[in-house]
């Protein structure tokens, strides 16, 4: 099966597509653009998700929103004719729920604050370094590589955090 990018944020305008792949002026005038863009998903997962979302509904809402940046992100790119534009942060913002799959678990050893600090550190970690084959994700065409490395880094994070409440716990 062959990835496509989504055709359907074509018929946007440009000052549109770049108003979400940028959530505004965030990814387009704050330095270190990646950060704030995880810094916002951390507030859209605790005011959306925390205490409101199951795992399941955190994945079910995740992929859509995975999608919906796919699409955008792509067609981001396209519109500035770079691959993987620092400004875009539509995905930082997108995967950082996924972070926190399972998130009863996680709060049992430790106090909300600190899991919430440890994700985001872990996220900001893994997207920077892109280790275990993340790097690989951007090769992925269009919006799929900008988002899907993220949504591995995501994970990657959710995987430390769930072993550093098993190892407490132990």
């Amino acid at each position: 099966m062959k990835l496509q990018q989504p055709i359907w944020p074509r018929f946007l305008s440009t000052e549109t597509v770049l108003l979400l792949a940028t959530l505004g002026p965030t990814g387009r005038r704050l330095p270190a653009p990646g950060t704030w863009g995880s810094v916002a998903g951390l507030f859209y997962f605790t005011v959306f998700f925390l205490g409101r979302l199951d795992w399941l509904g955190n994945v079910l809402v995740s992929a859509a929103g995975a999608y919906f940046a796919v699409a955008i992100c792509g067609e981001a790119e396209f519109r500035l004719g770079r691959k993987d534009p620092g400004e875009v942060i539509l995905d930082e913002f997108v995967a950082m729920p996924l972070c926190f799959l399972g998130w009863p678990v996680l709060v049992g050893p430790l106090p909300a604050w600190v899991v919430l600090l440890a994700g985001f550190g872990l996220f900001r970690f893994f997207d920077i370094l892109k280790p275990f084959g993340i790097y690989q994700l951007q090769e992925l065409p269009s919006g799929w590589g900008v988002v899907v490395d993220d949504l591995a880094a995501a994970l990657a994070a959710c995987a430390t955090l769930h072993l550093a409440a098993w190892a407490i716990r132990w």
